[in-house]
């Protein structure tokens, strides 16, 4: 799948919350092999010394680890993994919540505005499949 980029942030930090994110969601399970710094790179379409500073950034936050012979391979951390994604989570609220406000809601509004919008779509029995 082809990964796409904004031009207003630097490469290395979108690849870096792109592979976090996948992390976080369960696309890459933990104690999984990465794909080596050049497949990365070829996948992502991007220069193989642009995947390896977004990898070494991902090691410094403690998702994935190196093994010297063996290659990259995300956290066994579970908790670590946890925290990350309901912190995730608590942020896309806030920028729901921040967004909701510019357009002159308040936050009860956009609760219920949610809610209305969840029940109708049957959003909810989805989520529970």
């Amino acid at each position: 799948m082809a990964w796409s980029f904004d031009l207003d942030k630097p490469l290395y930090l979108q690849i870096v919350e792109n592979i976090k994110l996948k992390i976080i969601n369960g696309e890459y399970p933990p104690g999984e092999r990465l794909l080596s710094v050049r497949e990365l790179a070829a996948e992502a379409s991007v220069n193989p010394n642009t995947m390896q500073k977004a990898l070494a950034e991902l090691e410094r936050l403690g998702l994935v680890y190196s093994q010297r012979t063996s290659g990259r391979f995300i956290t066994d951390n579970t908790l670590l993994l946890k925290n990350l994604r309901y912190q995730s989570a608590q942020q896309e609220m806030t920028n729901y919540i921040e967004h909701m406000q510019k357009l002159g809601f308040n936050s009860q509004q956009a609760v219920d505005l949610l809610l209305d919008y969840l029940q109708n779509d049957k959003v909810i029995d989805k989520l529970a499949d």
